[in-house]
């Protein structure tokens, strides 16, 4: 089975509303990203114009591979980060949640879970098997972020690219399949 990469879609929840990722984002993207440890495991540099926010954008907006949307805070009205899916080349049926970021303000609160929720619900939906997470090794946070919501570790491609320090990056490879992922969704929506 091959599923096709999902179309831009907006994907609706009580915190967040992930809607596709646009020019139109940058500004709010720009004020969120404030921060070096918001990019401290990122592969591009910290942003530091908006010029800077608008190039990352540009690039993942230039990019086949991926469909990429706006983390908006239903509150606020404001992006306050990004995700999205990417392609997973030699896997049918499979498909990554990644590029993932949000800002500071935003850590340790209901935005990941309910954007991963979003997220996998709609992968699932669509007829994927096998949704993979990944990370930066060094990125111990993430990691046990991935692990709440049920993803188990399979292995770490080492050297998967270059930092923007010039060290390379080793990625702990993640993946939650479809059959597991109902217990998972009622174990974290029982927690909210």
């Amino acid at each position: 089975m091959t599923a096709k990469m999902p179309a831009p879609a907006v994907l609706d929840g009580r915190v967040v509303r992930l809607e596709p990722l646009s020019p139109g984002h940058v500004p709010d993207l720009f004020a969120a990203a404030r921060g070096e440890e918001v990019w401290r495991h990122r592969p591009e540099p910290v942003p530091e114009t908006e010029d800077d926010m608008r190039r990352i954008v540009g690039g993942l907006l230039g990019d086949p591979r991926t469909t990429q949307f706006a983390v908006v805070h239903r509150e606020t009205g404001r992006a306050i980060g990004s995700t999205g899916y990417w392609e997973v080349g030699g896997f049918a049926g499979s498909v990554e949640i990644g590029s993932t970021w949000y800002g500071r303000a935003y850590w340790r609160t209901a935005v990941n879970t309910e954007c991963k929720i979003l997220m996998l619900d709609h992968a699932f939906a669509l007829g994927f098997v096998r949704v993979v997470l990944k990370t930066d090794i060094r990125n111990l946070r993430s990691q046990a972020a991935i692990e709440r919501i049920g993803g188990v570790r399979e292995g770490v491609l080492r050297r998967q690219y270059r930092r923007p320090d010039g060290t390379w990056r080793d990625s702990p490879y993640y993946s939650i399949l479809d059959d597991e992922w109902p217990a998972h969704r009622a174990r974290l929506t029982a927690a909210r």
